[in-house]
């Protein structure tokens, strides 16, 4: 784990760019940042432009709910008040620290390169068309029956479907917590597997989440359900909307 205030600022980094080689060098698990640093947003966009740690789970830590809706932009993983870190984070780094060896992430890239089964297709249809509980059930079935790699696509597009099925409910709470959920399985993904747009995916369901975020659970009501966009994949790209 890597604190940004007290361990980075005692390295003394000639430049904010040798970052990166910081955090491979330590092995980061993750990074917290504090949005009191002048340059907080630096701190989330340089590692995430780097592959050798763009998967790191990047934490911003604030009072202010617009500056952690901001910071999903800048490549934050999470945002919280320092209040609610205390009680979220040991969860967050627990999955996280089941991350899956590099023997795995190859099968998983393997596995991305196949044609998405039928359920899949069919609980995509359902996705789309706003069915998300009916698409639960689908992605459920197939993540269930799948031994591979591979399982965590589905059960990546079943919780952001059930986080939306919740926001359509007025449920603040689960449909947040289920986002935060998601995103250990979004987060391993290549940018495209099994023709699902998983950069787009993940792109959309971390907006909805910062929306959440900015709104809060009073405001649930005044979501903009126009941001609950639907899961594209290669069918289907050329027949969605920008």
């Amino acid at each position: 784990m890597v604190r940004t205030r007290s361990h980075f600022r005692s390295q003394r980094f000639a430049s904010r760019r040798r970052l990166v080689a910081r955090l491979v060098q330590y092995a980061a698990a993750a990074l917290f940042v504090d949005s009191a640093l002048p340059d907080w947003s630096t701190w989330l966009t340089l590692p995430k432009a780097s592959p050798a740690t763009r998967r790191i789970p990047l934490f911003l830590i604030s009072e202010d709910s617009e500056a952690r809706a901001e910071s999903f932009r800048y490549g934050a993983d999470f945002a919280f008040s320092p209040s609610a870190i205390l009680a979220e984070a040991p969860t967050l780094l627990t999955d996280f620290a089941r991350a899956p060896s590099s023997e795995t992430l190859a099968a998983l890239d393997c596995a991305c390169q196949g044609a998405l089964p039928p359920l899949a297709q069919e609980g995509i249809a359902q996705f789309n068309a706003g069915q998300y509980y009916r698409q639960h059930d689908l992605f459920e079935e197939l993540w269930m029956a799948t031994p591979g790699p591979e399982r965590d696509l589905y059960r990546a597009i079943l919780q952001v479907g059930v986080a939306y099925y919740q926001i359509e409910r007025g449920n603040w709470r689960g449909a947040y917590k289920m986002l935060l959920r998601s995103v250990q399985w979004l987060h391993w993904l290549p940018p495209t597997c099994q023709g699902i747009d998983v950069a787009s995916l993940r792109r959309d369901s971390t907006a909805v989440r910062a929306t959440l975020e900015r709104l809060g659970e009073a405001q649930i009501s005044a979501f903009d359900r126009q941001l609950l966009r639907p899961v594209r994949w290669r069918k289907a790209i050329d027949s969605l909307p920008d």
